[in-house]
Parts: structure tokens; C-alpha cells; sequence
């Protein structure tokens, strides 16, 4: 096939996408076979294709087109394999908004547990970019740590023949990082320690996905009962996120831990191959994993974070959402009583469907799942030092589903921005005004909400006066701040200091540096004090959703917390 038809072929495709009926599923069925038969020449063609069979695959007009995106992605890596044969610039395949194709290879700088994980994902697969690799005070700094005598060399000379120390310790010639991990891993502290010791080597890898289903082209679920799409999308006029969230709360069915660690997988994979590595999506406990299955093909996962790696004060949420069994989004929520503040990322390829749809049905199953009645997005979601969000207008896209910004000096612009959009509606907003837009968070409260209580709220501030106290009182001294707030806190609460060792010492030892600051916190009432132990207890317990329905009925600590943490 000649590249004109080829490019006619991708057109034809690419405009089809997104169109559904029976007359339309039998006309893409058609332009797949076609598509099956044809050689795209170039990258630019073949990734287009890709991204094309995605879309049919997460959004199909029939289960014949289905089945057909299926075959022609389960070999795909053929494809590419050909055009790098061929000579074609594999480079053009790096690129985020595209990375993650099968027969393609990826390198990037993880983080300790990614990595770890990683290696055990795919071993023997994995190897050092020594071509990238050349941070010698990094090297110096950790291996030591592994590596017995390598200092008599490291701090001493000027050359220092770095793989050959490694290949002397680990008996071989390997790429593999794999023994640095596991030697790392054994290191007598704490994960927490590890991951920062080791993420300090900012050691780049590389692996080649092959036809890997950790790869994009293949990272997606068989489903018995695929949503077959008869009519037009929803767009984001057609969606009332107010209607949304007055329906009845979804059903969140836990997990088993197995279950839960299948999820954690998948999570890892999807993140990884999309150069992506989030705090939630890399530490998620496999024991806290929900799901619900909210129609038309979509399906949500929600999990928190392990004990042992949690927030001083805040609960974290992370998840991902399925459609038809290929993930489409990620999410990220962050909260503290009633509030959490929400991160929303649908992946490149699926922007065209119904992300404003999605998008409610994840606030949804998070305010069921948090009990929140005020959400807030991120300034970065709405564009600041987010080139992309503001190109695609990103704080509109809130904005009409009902949002409005925190501060009153970007509520008053948005408001005369609505109305020159009125006047003509032909006006766009300028980027720069965007950028201004952006500024600030964005915030939708739920009935029962207190309005504006977290407008100027940050847990920033929280830990900015904290520190100006232990400057001010202790020196600067870190531990002579910890021990003096726990023990006041101890004899306050009428409790004893946690054992050092215990993951309720740190977390008494966070509350009791907060809770030097509330004065008032003497004239409580007995329940009001025990409520408080309850709660440091319970952040790190089993499930930390409970630590956040704790939060939610401690009115006197929700209002100290909101007075410390309100900028002034």
C-alpha cells in the first residue's frame, strides 16, 4: 500500500473513533482489516495506528471491532520490530504522550521501590544505562554502603573504575542493577531510609518491553462483557456534576489482599511504561484495595497507602480507572477531615472520551470513600507550571462543572471572563489569564459543606509554624522538639509516650508538634482527649479511612487544625 492510501487509511480511522451504531462498528470492522494489511512506513503512521486500535479497544462500536483491535495489538511488536530493522529513528517512540509501546525500549531514573519492583517484574531484563551514567559523587556517596573497601579508592583517587568494583561484588559482567537492589534491600533501616538512600544514586536503566503485556500496546483486561458504545458519547455539557453526586453512593467491594496485589501490579505497570512514578500508585497497600463497577464499561479502583509509608497528618487515596479493561486515568486524592484535595490525569490517547463523565463517577466513589464534602483541585491540574493544561483550557473544564477558585481575586477574574465569553462566544480566554486562573486551588463543596472553610487552608502552613517554634524554642533541634511535645502531650492526654520503635510513636510524636500549638487543648473534655488518642492510634492502623472518619467527628480538632493551617 502506498503511503498516500496508508495516511487516507489513518484518516479514515481517526474520524471514526469516536462514532458508533451498527452501520459504524461494520465500517470500522472494515478499515481494520484493511489497516491488518497494510505497512506503515514510518513512526509518526505506525504510532498513530497504535494509538487508533487503543481507542477502539477502551471504546468499541462492536465486539467484532473489539476482537479485531485485540489481534492487531497483541502482535503489534512485529511492527516495530520491522520498522527499527528497516533503520527508522526508534527515538520517536520516547516521547510521553506515546512512550510505552510494545517492541519498543524505555529508560528512565526510578525510585528504590519501583525499582525493586521492577526487577522482579521482569529479571534479567533490566540493565544499567552506563552510557547515561556518569555521577560519580552519587556512586561515591552509596555504594560504599555494599560495596566492603570500595572508600579506600572512592575517596581517595581521581579515576575510579566504577563496574569494575560492581562486577567484582556482584561475580559477573551483568548490566542487571538487580544485585545493588537486593543489597540495598537488606540495609539494617527503614524502607523509608532505603528508598532515600538509594534514590540518591539517581541511576538510570533501561529495559526492552518486547511483546511484554507490561507494555501499553497489551496492558489491558479480558472482560466477559465488553460495554459496546450504540450512541454518542457524553461530553461535558451533557454532565450535571451536581445530578452525579446526588445519586446513591457506589458500592465499594474490598478486595482480597491477593486481588489487591494483582491491582498493585497493574497500577505499577501503567504508571511505569508512561515515564510516570506517583507516591500512591508505587506504595499502595494491596490490603486496602476497593472496587466498583459504575456502568458503561467502567471500572474503579481506590487504595491507600501502607502503614508503615503514610503522611504525617493528611490520608491519602490513590486509583485508576478501567474502561473495557485498559486504563484510561489515574487519580490521586490527598484529605483531612471533610477536605481532600484531588488530582485528576486522564492518559493522552483517551481525552476524547467522556472524560467529564469519568470524571464525576471518581469524585463520586472518593467522596464515598472519604466522606468528604469539600474537594479541591490542584493548582497544576488547573495549569500552574502545566503548559498542557493550559492549552487545553484545563480550568474551564472545572470550572463548568460547577468548581470555583479559593481566592476571591481569581473568582472576581473568572467572573469577568464569563462574562466576555457571554458577550461573544467566540472569546478565548488569553493563556496568560489561564496562568492567573491557576493560581490558586479550585474548590466544589457538597451539601452539608462548611463554605470556604478550607479556601486559605494548607497543611504547608501547619508545618511552617511548627518549625518556626522549634527555631524559636528548641534551637532548631528536631529532637528536643519531638521528645518535649510528646511527653506534654502524654501528660495532657493522660496517656504514656508510644515505644520509640512503633509506627504510633512517630505518629504520636506528628500530633504532639501540632498539638504544642493549640493552647486550648487543656480545657478539653475527657471524650474530646480520648478522641484524640483514637485518632493518632488509628493512623496508623489497618485501614486509614478510619483515621479520616475519626478526623471527621473531632469538631474542636478540626477547628484547631483549620485555624493553624489558614494563611493569614
Amino acid at each position: 500500500m502506498c503511503p498516500i492510501s496508508s495516511s487516507r487509511l489513518l484518516d479514515e480511522l481517526e474520524q471514526c473513533r469516536y462514532r458508533f451504531g451498527r452501520a459504524e462498528g461494520a465500517g470500522v470492522s472494515k478499515l481494520l482489516k484493511r489497516a491488518g494489511a497494510a505497512s506503515f512506513r514510518d513512526v509518526p503512521s505506525l504510532i498513530r495506528f497504535h494509538e487508533v486500535l487503543m481507542v477502539l479497544r477502551a471504546f468499541p462500536p462492536s465486539v467484532r471491532a473489539l476482537r479485531q483491535s485485540e489481534k492487531l495489538l497483541n502482535t503489534f511488536w512485529r511492527r516495530v520490530e520491522q520498522l527499527r530493522t528497516a533503520g527508522a529513528d526508534m527515538d520517536e517512540f520516547d516521547p510521553l504522550e506515546v512512550s510505552g509501546i510494545a517492541g519498543t525500549t524505555m529508560q528512565d531514573t526510578l525510585g528504590f521501590d519501583l525499582m525493586r519492583w521492577l526487577v522482579r517484574r521482569m529479571p534479567g531484563k533490566v540493565e544499567i544505562a552506563w552510557d547515561d551514567y556518569d555521577d560519580e559523587r552519587a556512586m561515591g556517596a552509596g555504594w560504599p554502603r555494599v560495596i566492603p573497601l570500595l572508600e579506600e579508592d572512592s575517596l581517595v583517587e581521581a579515576t575510579i573504575p566504577w563496574r569494575r568494583w560492581l562486577d567484582a561484588a556482584q561475580g559477573s559482567h551483568s548490566q542487571s542493577p538487580a544485585w545493588l537492589v537486593k543489597r540495598f534491600e537488606e540495609l539494617n533501616v527503614s524502607d523509608a531510609e532505603k528508598a532515600r538512600l538509594y534514590d540518591a544514586l539517581h541511576m538510570p536503566v533501561r529495559w526492552d518491553l518486547e511483546n511484554s503485556r507490561i507494555s501499553r500496546t497489551r496492558n489491558w483486561s479480558a472482560v466477559r462483557r465488553p460495554f459496546i458504545h450504540q450512541g454518542p458519547l457524553l461530553a461535558r455539557k451533557d454532565v450535571s456534576l451536581a445530578r452525579e453526586l446526588a445519586q446513591r453512593p457506589p458500592e465499594l467491594q474490598r478486595l482480597s489482599r491477593k486481588q489487591g496485589e494483582a491491582v498493585m501490579d497493574l497500577i505499577r505497570e501503567v504508571m511505569l511504561v508512561r515515564y510516570r512514578e506517583l507516591y500512591g500508585t508505587t506504595l499502595g497497600d494491596a490490603g486496602s484495595v476497593r472496587r466498583t463497577d459504575i456502568g458503561k464499561g467502567v471500572s474503579i479502583f481506590l487504595w491507600n497507602l501502607r502503614p508503615n509509608r503514610r503522611l504525617p497528618l493528611r490520608a491519602y487515596v490513590a486509583g485508576l480507572t478501567l474502561k473495557n479493561g485498559v486504563p484510561v486515568n489515574y487519580i490521586e486524592a490527598i484529605g483531612l477531615f471533610d477536605w481532600i484535595e484531588v488530582g485528576f490525569n486522564t492518559f493522552y490517547t483517551f481525552r476524547g472520551g467522556e472524560v467529564a463523565w469519568i470524571f464525576a463517577q471518581v469524585l463520586r466513589c472518593l467522596c464515598r470513600f472519604t466522606g468528604a464534602k469539600c474537594v479541591s483541585m490542584y493548582p497544576y491540574q488547573l495549569g500552574q507550571n502545566n503548559d498542557e493544561a493550559i492549552d487545553s483550557g484545563a480550568f474551564w473544564f472545572y470550572r463548568k462543572l460547577g468548581f470555583r477558585p479559593g481566592r476571591r481575586d481569581l473568582l472576581r477574574l473568572a467572573e469577568r471572563e464569563e462574562t466576555k465569553i457571554a458577550r461573544n462566544p467566540r472569546y478565548k480566554t488569553p493563556a496568560r489569564t489561564l496562568r492567573r486562573l491557576a493560581d490558586g486551588h479550585a474548590f466544589y463543596e457538597l451539601p452539608g459543606a462548611e463554605p470556604g472553610a478550607w479556601d486559605r487552608f494548607s497543611t504547608r502552613n501547619i508545618g511552617l509554624r511548627v518549625n518556626a517554634r522549634m527555631a524559636k524554642e528548641f534551637g532548631g533541634d528536631p529532637k528536643r522538639l519531638r521528645r518535649a511535645a510528646a511527653e506534654a502531650l502524654a501528660v495532657g492526654l493522660g496517656v504514656r509516650v508510644p515505644k520509640e520503635d512503633s509506627l504510633e510513636h512517630a505518629d504520636f510524636c506528628n500530633f504532639a508538634m501540632v498539638l504544642s500549638l493549640v493552647s486550648e487543648l487543656k480545657s478539653w473534655t475527657a471524650a474530646e482527649k480520648r478522641g484524640v488518642v483514637e485518632i493518632i492510634r488509628a493512623k496508623s492502623g489497618r485501614d486509614e479511612m478510619r483515621y479520616l472518619r475519626l478526623l471527621q467527628g473531632h469538631d474542636k480538632l478540626r477547628a484547631a487544625m483549620l485555624r493553624l493551617g489558614t494563611e493569614r
